[in-house]
């Protein structure tokens, strides 16, 4: 009989911190990741940004070293892609027909890009970002005197764009709903982004869709379901990612928008556990709202959460979402869930940089939203996090005076 230790199907930062949570938390046992791509677990934040805006020719950020996981003596089976999960046998499949057994499973695949059919499969001209390959071939068509089409005014589209106009491309982006950035950005600050990027020169239509996509080997036309025609030397694609359940679902386990785990991110298997983009989650922060977060620091803490859940620690989630986004010279950060606020106060910070206070109608603290150059609204992003987690009925007068300390809010 093999060695029956811990498994997790999904080598990015999820699978790659949970694998480290186990070693910090005293298992002994076998650890193993399996990874679908070629490189040892990495950063995705990058590849929209550095990895293509650096100078340099760049290499995946990896979470840790060969070495590193060899000295923790963690087995990471890179371009390796799980086939089936067999919840009775207590089994993982691999497409090359070894069987892992395991003790306990965790299950962090991650998303994939949403595609849009009548573009066709990538390649050529026409690309999706996910995988750090995907980013390298991206940025070799980000050159100068080149013009890039961008499908999609979300985080990705946009840091593509700043990305591009650093590189010298010209850049022209379609959203299809009326703004960009509409998904989890208050008004006022996307239109702040959407201000920055037509100052650096691109081009953004809003409030229409795309008819036609044709490809040949010099361009790539897009027709505008106005009627409009654009030509372009390449196409990047997003229009936002789908969680990667598959291999959770023929198994049998509860899929809805993502793997269902309840707040110890235990799924309807005791013996399996989902975490990071692929997972659907409740917050009791906001009454038990079900939520799926495609975000870097909730990949981190879920990957140590589960983990130490794995080894029995029956820790639920305490976690606040957040998100932030790094374009030109702007850094915007979020912190909880602006939609779940009623009334919104803003506390100016000079140079142009402000927050808004998300209060339910009671009065509580429900998130809060910050622009700026650098890192200006970090602090105060973070104190209003304390805030929304102590659960906070801060004087709204008090919030939007900029002279009123926020850590004198949370004293008291």
């Amino acid at each position: 009989m093999p060695a029956v230790g811990m498994v997790i199907v999904g080598g990015g930062e999820c699978g790659a911190r949970a694998a480290f949570a186990l070693r910090e938390g005293g298992y002994a046992g076998p650890v193993t990741v399996i990874g679908a791509e070629p490189h040892l677990p990495y950063e995705r934040p990058p590849l929209s940004k550095e990895a293509m805006a650096a100078d340099e020719e760049p290499a995946p950020k990896t979470i840790a070293s060969a070495a590193r996981l060899a000295s923790a003596n963690i087995v990471v089976l890179p371009d390796t892609a799980a086939e089936a999960i067999d919840p009775e046998a207590r089994t993982v499949k691999l497409v090359d027909g070894v069987i892992t057994h395991y003790d306990k499973l965790l299950v962090a695949t991650g998303s994939e890009s949403r595609h849009l059919p009548l573009a066709g499969p990538p390649g050529g001209r026409i690309a999706y970002l996910r995988t750090f390959d995907e980013a390298v071939r991206i940025r070799r068509a980000l050159a100068a005197q080149r013009h890039v089409v961008i499908i999609g005014g979300g985080f990705i589209g946009l840091e593509v764009a700043a990305s591009a106009r650093r590189r010298g491309a010209s850049v022209t982006v379609i959203e299809a709903l009326s703004r960009v950035l509409s998904r989890v950005v208050p008004e006022e600050i996307a239109a702040v982004v959407d201000a920055r990027h037509r100052a650096a020169g691109v081009k953004i239509h809003c409030g229409i869709g795309v008819a036609r996509i044709e490809e040949d080997a010099h361009s790539v036309a897009i027709t505008l379901s106005d009627g409009h025609h654009l030509g372009a030397d390449f196409l990047l694609i997003g229009i936002g990612a789908v969680p990667v359940v598959n291999i959770a679902e023929v198994a049998g386990l509860h899929v809805a928008n993502g793997i269902v785990v309840d707040e110890r991110l235990r799924t309807s298997d005791p013996h399996i556990y989902a975490a990071g983009d692929c997972c659907s989650f409740p917050l009791s922060i906001y009454g038990g709202r079900r939520v799926r977060l495609e975000s870097w620091r909730n990949a981190q803490d879920q990957g140590g959460l589960a983990a130490r859940n794995m080894l029995g620690a029956n820790e639920a989630i305490s976690t606040l979402p957040w998100f932030w986004s790094d374009q030109y010279d702007l850094t915007l950060q979020i912190a909880g869930l602006p939609d779940e606020g009623k009334h919104t106060v803003r506390r100016a910070l000079g140079d142009d940089a402000f927050i808004l206070f998300h209060l339910a109608d009671d009065g509580r603290l429900v998130a809060a939203s910050g622009i700026g150059r650098g890192n200006i609204v970090a602090k105060d992003i973070r104190l209003a996090e304390m805030l929304i987690a102590e659960r906070a009925y801060p004087d709204p007068t008090q919030l939007g005076a900029p002279g009123v300390k926020l850590k004198t809010l949370l004293a008291a």
